[in-house]
């Protein structure tokens, strides 16, 4: 018995080359085509059939005039494709001119339906590689991502180009490394993405955001591709939204995992930021989408999905079916238990509902807003969210009575916009400062934030924001309805000089009638200390001069302010007559004041 051998092993095949391939389906259409016409059943789809194989002939004879066609990477996998479909379609020819085939009516009609299609497609797929311009290419096309700042328009042009015809055209491969060159060029500056949006196909980008049509993969890269774009500017972001790329990002949101819903909620908070776009959301359908993702959502989600409903919340048609679908509970509840990010967020777009009307305000004192918002603002560190809670607890206090009382009596509150008008940003400032000047508060109050008095001052001499010198002025002039208040702020030096300074007319930044108030305020209690201090500061020499320019109020703050000293001296005589002179001196007073009484009353008649 011979021992067994192996038998030889068997080389594989050769892959025919691109020159190969072309060359075999040139032959197979030569031949094909005069042949169709002698088929006399099915002529209309045969027609049809014809119509396009004929049309790929001149297509496949166009790219072969290309002197490097052949090195075109795109063309490797197509023209196997495109063989393998002509085979198919001859072996449809044979059925139907043989008069014995035994293949059923229907099932034919199919056959060349199908047959007619992917010619269709090869069709379609040879004119975007022509179109693309990318077989003008001298040398072969390798996927390499030029550098943006290095490199001319025409160059990235072309890479962009060549990028969306391989998106379009090529393999699953092709389309994973297309994208991630795509997103890499967008990352780089706008710029790549203003080329982007004019030279690449927005709509082919957009359709792989189609859970129906698109891999996983496919989709997780085409929606970050999608973000960059949204957030490159108002040109790119129109682009995007044209395409109808909002309705495929909702349905990835209501569908999709949670990775893939937050990144398409990403995209669609990046949309919304146009105004143009909010109504959008209601005819797709989005508003129950997003209620539902600040749900049930990851905390990143959550952050988009309440970024997007702040966008649009200010569209009259939006915000009713917020309310209609429960929004704001929703919006409430995350205050308290999301991520601070998704609570600065929560807190801005309640600020926004607070401030359209009547029926949010209502809607949100119901679901216990105004607690929840007091809660995260003793909490609260960050400048932004504070605020949005501050203009949403404005909002609630000035069309609610209730409101103003509840928060003029809390004094956690009131020391809390005291702290921010001392050491709070600008805006903060005077969001605080309003809030200040329209509460209601207790004396006791006032006298523990009497601190803040200083601030108040030093704000009454900013230009900007626009209003602040009178909201704060009246907020100072409401802490010095306290006595104790009034001679505190006369013995802070720099808080009285700051004061003389805006009473004195050649300084044109401060209105005149603001300092003029706070000086009245001052003397109202007839201070001799006060009064002592002011002088001694310079605020009669200023006040006879505001007096002669007709500054309203000036005169009578110089009245209380001199007086003070008059009486003083009429006092301390009259303590030195006896009884007997001492009234007789008053009946005088008494009825010079009634004469000058009548003489006012005449000259008014």
């Amino acid at each position: 018995m011979h021992p067994a051998t192996n038998p030889p092993p068997q080389l594989p095949a050769a892959t025919p080359s691109p020159s190969e391939n072309l060359k075999k389906i040139t032959q197979i259409l030569t031949h094909l085509l005069p042949s169709t016409h002698s088929i006399t059943c099915f002529t209309s789809r045969w027609q049809v059939i014809r119509s396009k194989l004929t049309s790929l002939q001149h297509l496949l004879s166009e790219i072969s005039s290309f002197p490097h066609w052949s090195e075109n990477p795109l063309l490797l996998p197509l023209l196997p494709a495109f063989l393998a479909t002509l085979r198919r379609t001859e072996t449809l020819h044979h059925l139907c001119s043989d008069s014995v085939s035994s293949t059923g009516k229907l099932l034919m009609q199919s056959d060349l339906d199908i047959a007619a299609g992917w010619l269709s497609k090869h069709n379609n797929d040879v004119e975007l590689l022509l179109r693309s311009g990318v077989l003008h290419q001298s040398t072969a096309i390798v996927l390499s991502r030029p550098n943006a700042a290095n490199s001319s328009k025409e160059e990235l042009t072309f890479f962009v180009k060549d990028l969306f015809t391989r998106l379009q055209i090529g393999g699953l491969e092709f389309k994973r490394k297309a994208l991630d060159s795509l997103n890499q060029l967008l990352s780089e500056d706008e710029e790549s993405a203003i080329i982007v949006a004019n030279e690449g196909n927005i709509g082919c980008l957009v359709s792989m955001l189609d859970l129906n049509n698109s891999h996983d993969s496919i989709r997780e890269l085409a929606v970050l591709a999608v973000s960059i774009l949204l957030s490159a500017g108002d040109f790119p972001r129109k682009c995007v939204f044209e395409e109808g790329a909002l309705g495929h990002l909702l349905r990835m949101i209501e569908f999709g995992s949670m990775s893939m819903k937050e990144k398409a909620a990403m995209a669609v908070e990046l949309i919304t930021t146009d105004p143009d776009n909010t109504w959008a959301i209601s005819a797709y359908g989005g508003v129950a989408i997003l209620i539902e993702l600040c749900k049930y959502g990851s905390l990143t989600a959550q952050s988009h999905a309440v970024g997007a409903i702040r966008n649009v919340c200010l569209n009259a048609d939006v915000r009713a079916a917020l309310a209609e679908e429960g929004a704001v509970p929703v919006l409430i509840q995350l205050l308290v238990s999301g991520s601070p990010y998704v609570q600065g967020k929560s807190a801005n777009c309640i600020s926004t509902l607070a401030s359209t009307g009547e029926y949010f305000r209502k809607l949100l004192l119901q679901e216990n807003g105004l607690h929840r918002l007091l809660h995260l603002f003793q909490e609260c560190s960050n400048s932004t969210t504070l605020e949005h809670i501050l203009h949403a607890v404005h909002s609630l206090s000035a069309s609610s009575d209730m409101v103003n009382r509840m928060l003029s009596g809390s004094t956690s509150f009131i020391l809390g916009v005291a702290e921010l008008i001392k050491h709070g940003n600008v805006i903060l400032q005077h969001i605080s400062v309003t809030l200040l000047a329209n509460l209601s508060i207790s004396d006791s109050n006032k006298r523990v934030i009497g601190a803040c008095m200083c601030s108040l001052v030093k704000l009454m001499e900013s230009v900007k924001p626009h209003g602040m010198q009178e909201i704060g002025a009246k907020a100072l002039l409401s802490l010095l309805m306290v006595k104790s208040n009034r001679k505190e702020l006369v013995r802070d030096e720099k808080s009285l000089v700051r004061l003389i300074r805006m009473l004195d007319p050649k300084d044109e930044v401060v209105e005149k009638k603001f300092p003029v108030a706070v000086v009245a305020a001052i003397m109202a209690g007839g201070s001799q200390d006060c009064r002592k201090k002011l002088v001694a500061a310079g605020a009669d020499v200023h006040l006879k001069r505001l007096v002669e320019m007709d500054v309203s109020g000036a005169k009578n703050a110089l009245q209380r302010l001199s007086g003070s000293r008059l009486t003083s001296i009429f006092n301390r005589t009259l303590n030195h007559l006896q009884p007997i002179e001492r009234r007789s001196i008053e009946y005088i007073g008494i009825s010079k004041s009634c004469l000058l009484s009548e003489k006012r009353s005449k000259q008014t008649q």
